[in-house]
């Protein structure tokens, strides 16, 4: 379970990026987090894992304080939490093996993953998660070869590859094509529900929100200003959390994106 308790988050010059949150997340559910850029989803994400610190409040994850804990216990927490990028975040000079083999360092010792000397069972467990991604025969492929949906879907298997508890993905979908996009989205909802990995996923499409979510976050300013399940949302409810109308740049589009 994931608790925050009067979260905020306050960067340099006084920015305020979470305003006291308080938000509770219970074991193995699916739920898509929107807002505007600037509304502090990608802050809420990387305060979960204490990429961000918390100026002001609770953070726990499985009863666990993630504000203020020490480095060994941020890598304690950090070794169950996935986290999937907007860029994907690969080294593109090696093979896609290599990449998701990345997901397993905190589980082997370090003179192995210097050496490329990783131990069967975690070659194994990198080739299940890409094989659970649709990908495995790119194994011996480098990334730099791979497209952008490819890309993503390795920085998936990656995560997957650390036998997560809680899956974080932040706007994986932003650079990709409408039907990449449903792929990817598909994928995590697909992990989800097979594995019962609590999943966190921020959105900008509002379409694909309504489309896989399951319960809905609405951020801000910083600020919780929905919280519900996907099927009472409406277009008001959007642009209650907007601030504005819906323009044509929040929805994924049928037109090709770049890929």
């Amino acid at each position: 379970m994931i608790r925050f308790d009067n979260v905020s988050v306050t960067y340099r010059g006084g920015v305020k990026a979470l305003r006291g949150l308080d938000l509770t997340v219970e074991e193995g559910e699916f739920v898509v987090i929107v807002g505007l850029s600037g509304a502090g989803k990608s802050t809420l994400l990387r305060a979960l894992n204490g990429l961000v610190p918390a100026t002001e409040g609770s953070i726990t994850v499985n009863e666990t304080e993630v504000v203020g804990a020490s480095a060994a216990k941020l890598r304690e927490i950090r070794s169950k939490i996935g986290m999937i990028f907007q860029t994907f975040n690969l080294v593109h000079r090696t093979t896609v093996l290599n990449n998701v083999l990345m997901g397993r360092l905190s589980a082997v010792p370090a003179w192995r993953s210097t050496f490329g000397l990783w131990p069967e069972k975690d070659r194994e467990k990198a080739m299940q998660s890409l094989e659970r991604v649709g990908i495995v025969e790119k194994a011996y492929v480098r990334a730099s070869d791979l497209s952008g949906g490819q890309q993503q879907r390795v920085g998936i298997a990656r995560a997957l590859a650390q036998d997560p508890l809680i899956m974080l993905a932040d706007e994986p979908v932003a650079a990709l094509d409408p039907i990449t996009s449903r792929q990817v989205m598909t994928d995590l909802q697909r992990i989800n529900e097979d594995l019962g990995i609590t999943t966190l996923v921020n959105l900008h499409f509002l379409d694909l929100a309504r489309e896989y979510g399951k319960r809905l976050i609405g951020l801000r300013e910083g600020e919780l200003v929905f919280d519900g399940d996907i099927a009472d949302v409406t277009d008001e409810t959007f642009q209650q959390i907007y601030g504005r109308s819906i323009t044509e740049e929040d929805l994924l589009t049928t037109e090709t994106r770049n890929d």
